[in-house]
């Protein structure tokens, strides 16, 4: 039986959470940073629109997609990578492209149409799966596309799996209260998913 790629994206998920079930390395919501809790700068990602405007000169800018390769291509500047960079940084670029047709460019990049978040739903859910969120989405956002929790969900296990800022090849585990979600409390609130998440509820 052929698996679909979000099929075999949720069996990952699954996998990746048992694995961290046993393991007791976590840190509390509560206990992060605000600066790790909120939005990171964006990075742009494939499939995002973008709106480039070169000052005093329409016709360099316009609007593009970043393709699946993570470039974008424009009037007189091809196949210049885009993801992964923060929109002030891809006009920084673009000006360096640009030198040689104008005399000092300016640049700004902004974002138009900004692809969703997918994050993996997983454990005691009522539907366990792999959902789009608007940019900005927290916890309860995403167990709330899952159909919330089961009766016997856990009230304070519930983590969310991220790639490990270090480097290192297990996920950083972030564990969340249920009472302190529901009641919009502390860090927990202010949390905010990124791509590539998954949430565990235990």
């Amino acid at each position: 039986m052929k698996l679909d790629p979000i099929r075999i994206l949720l069996l990952a998920a699954v996998a990746l959470g048992a694995a961290c079930r046993t393991a007791g390395d976590y840190v509390w919501a509560r206990d992060l940073p605000r600066s790790a809790a909120g939005d990171p700068a964006y990075a742009i990602a494939p499939g995002d629109v973008l709106v480039v405007r070169v000052w005093n000169d329409d016709a360099l800018g316009g609007k593009a997609r970043v393709r699946s390769d993570g470039k974008i291509s424009l009037p007189f500047v091809d196949d210049v990578a885009a993801a992964g960079l923060a929109p002030k940084d891809l006009a920084r670029a673009l000006e360096l492209h640009l030198a040689g047709y104008v005399n000092g460019p300016h640049v700004s990049v902004a974002l138009e149409e900004e692809k969703l978040l997918s994050v993996s739903v997983v454990g005691e859910v009522a539907k366990p799966g792999v959902y789009d969120l608007l940019a900005g989405s927290g916890v309860v956002q995403a167990l709330a596309s899952a159909g919330g929790l089961t009766p016997w969900a856990s009230d304070d296990r519930i983590f969310v799996l991220r790639k490990n800022p270090d480097g290192g090849p297990r996920p950083l585990r972030i564990r969340f209260a249920r009472a302190a979600l529901e009641r919009g409390e502390d860090p927990s609130a202010a949390f905010r998913l990124r791509r590539g998440d998954v949430v565990v509820v235990e």
